[in-house]
């Protein structure tokens, strides 16, 4: 069993100092990777419902609390860390260009050493952010699915090229590309159309939160009838606090759960400070080594 650091760019470490500080520590502790969370805006007096909270709102309600872009602050703890992932859970990627992203990801990975990068990827919930963004909020979910195949011919390809009906170019040479000529993609989201995505296009698949077994069913019928092997995409999910659950989760199949370091998704912390990680390694990754 692998383990992440969730919800890692989040409140005191939002600022640099306490950022590399938690990831230097989640890197000595053991964990496998550290993953963010995005956010452009917050529009005020949003409408749209949050999906992981009975409220319909993100966290206690604040609208106003520091969100860092995802790329840049995980290219800032990566110049400080040497091998831990570098996650994104979740990148909302059909409001971004997916050229521009494509070569924002690959240069982070490029520069913390190649093999780093997760890009963990989510469709979205907020339509007032795309309206704020001038991106249509109603085609999101076939937008991210075409960028997904845009970035990936970017990735792979020498002098790449694709065409589609959101995404057009043609011999296009786009560098750095990464070592491997991929990234793995992690769909995000705890919707049956999350799982069915994952199944077709995902390197793994990250529910927001528990194991939910009907959507993993989902997602293995989705990857056989994309003629894919459901065994080749890597589950991870949130971390149970008992290193028996832990277990059953291992029996089921996940390979990595996720530790929260902030509240999120309706999910409490199970850590808060450096040595706290430092403790979680020692008295619960060592369990699993």
């Amino acid at each position: 069993m692998k383990f992440g650091l969730r919800y890692a760019s989040l409140g005191r470490y939002s600022d640099g100092p306490a950022a590399v500080e938690l990831a230097q520590a989640a890197e000595a502790a053991g964990f496998d990777s550290i993953w963010t969370v995005e956010h452009v805006v917050v529009p005020h007096a949003y409408q749209s419902k949050y999906p992981y909270s009975p409220t319909g709102r993100v966290g206690s309600g604040l609208e106003d609390f520091p969100i860092p872009d995802p790329l840049i602050w995980l290219a800032y703890i990566a110049s400080a860390t040497r091998s831990i992932k570098l996650g994104t859970a979740i990148l909302i990627l059909p409001q971004r260009n997916p050229v521009v992203t494509a070569k924002a990801v690959a240069t982070l990975d490029h520069l913390a050493g190649g093999g780093r990068v997760l890009l963990g990827i989510g469709v979205g919930w907020l339509a007032e952010e795309f309206a704020t963004l001038g991106v249509p909020f109603e085609d999101r979910g076939a937008r991210t699915d075409e960028y997904v195949a845009a970035m990936r011919a970017l990735w792979s390809q020498e002098c790449a090229s694709f065409h589609g009906r959101f995404v057009n170019f043609d011999e296009v040479f786009c560098r750095p590309r990464p070592a491997s000529g991929r990234i793995p993609v992690i769909v995000g989201g705890d919707t049956p159309a999350a799982a069915r995505r994952a199944g077709r296009l995902g390197d793994g698949y990250f529910p927001a939160r528990g194991a939910p077994g009907p959507l993993f069913d989902e997602m293995r019928r989705a990857a056989a009838v994309a003629g894919r092997n459901p065994a080749d995409i890597e589950l991870t999910v949130s971390a149970p606090a008992e290193a028996g659950e832990i277990e059953a989760l291992a029996k089921l199949g996940v390979t990595r759960v996720a530790v929260p370091v902030s509240s999120g998704a309706g999910l409490p912390a199970q850590v808060k400070t450096p040595d706290d990680v430092l403790r979680y390694g020692k008295q619960m990754i060592a369990r699993f080594a």
